[in-house]
């Protein structure tokens, strides 16, 4: 039986040079949450409790490490405004704004090849 995912196209002994790049980018930005995190931020700044409604279903710890994570990476900002209460404003930095264009572009080939998640699929029995 053949590999269906092995390199046959010339084109792709292209992307060699690129695997270590890619390892580096989805070992951070494939985990859970940290492309819906840097998504909720491409709206605009943001506190902890304004990315929480952005991004429905992930629980404070997550959203927390997340944050901090991303922080570490580079690619957000947390600014804290001191006074009472103390409060964190979260930003994307240009590394992090320029990270949505190929997020975009993944949405789209998503869309196309991705066959829905089966909660949402129309024909799901329930």
């Amino acid at each position: 039986m053949t590999n269906p995912y092995a390199q046959t196209e010339p084109q792709d002994r292209e992307l060699s040079p690129t695997i270590p790049a890619l390892t580096r980018a989805f070992a951070l930005l494939g985990k859970r949450w940290n492309g819906l995190v840097l998504v909720a931020l491409a709206q605009g700044p943001a506190g902890f409790g304004e990315v929480r409604e952005r991004v429905p279903g992930i629980s404070d710890r997550m959203l927390a490490d997340r944050l901090h994570e991303l922080a570490v990476a580079g690619l957000l900002t947390r600014t804290v405004q001191h006074g009472p209460p103390l409060r964190s404003q979260y930003a994307l930095t240009p590394h992090g704004s320029a990270f949505l264009i190929p997020l975009a572009a993944l949405a789209v080939w998503a869309e196309e090849h991705l066959p829905p998640h089966p909660a949402t699929r129309s024909d799901t029995v329930g």
